[in-house]
């Protein structure tokens, strides 16, 4: 994996953390890293410890995966099906009291990215994905609102894809320059 380039040192799971598209899909994980990898998001944390985050996990061959696989947009549908694991994230956008959770995406978005990171310390990679049909994905909960499905697995060569998906997983890593998103306060 090519290495982010930041300003200083930052740990490897950052520096080389990607979302490609590109996956293994005959790789698959085991119940422990499947475990491992929520477990790290139900330690993220969270407004007033409500936890508003929920997951339907579908491996790939179960029914939750093809109802999770079937809910994302044509785009993503021809690439995330060789994905180990698909993780569709909701969130509770009323605490318990029925008061609005103002704060609810914001933690479950951190959720995410522990899942994320614990993925790649794992040897596996995530690539989150908002492409999908907000109503087909509803029916995916409880009354949760969708966030975004998280495609897992192995990385493959990206040879394997077409078109925009392999033109996107084949160019280069960028991020706006620090002094472009720090507006005061940081000596740059």
């Amino acid at each position: 994996m090519m290495r982010a380039k930041t300003a200083v040192d930052i740990h490897e799971l950052f520096a080389q953390r990607r979302s490609p598209r590109s996956l293994d899909e005959t790789a698959t994980m085991s119940r422990n890293d499947v475990i491992g990898i929520l477990e790290a998001a139900r330690w993220a944390p969270s407004a007033n410890n409500v936890q508003p985050w929920r997951f339907v996990v579908g491996q790939r061959g179960d029914d939750e995966f093809v109802k999770i696989l079937s809910s994302l947009v044509p785009f993503n549908q021809a690439w995330a099906h060789r994905a180990s694991l698909l993780v569709a994230v909701g969130g509770e956008s009323f605490r318990e009291d029925g008061n609005a959770n103002p704060t609810f995406m914001y933690d479950c978005g951190l959720a995410v990215a522990q899942l994320t990171l614990e993925a790649h310390h794992r040897g596996f990679v995530a690539h989150q994905m908002a492409g999908f049909d907000a109503e087909k994905a509803a029916e995916l909960f409880e009354g949760q609102k969708p966030i975004v499905i998280v495609a897992i697995g192995k990385q493959a060569p990206a040879d394997q894809l077409e078109g925009p998906a392999f033109d996107r997983e084949n160019a280069a890593r960028e991020r706006k320059d620090l002094a472009e998103i720090v507006l005061r306060g940081l000596p740059l």
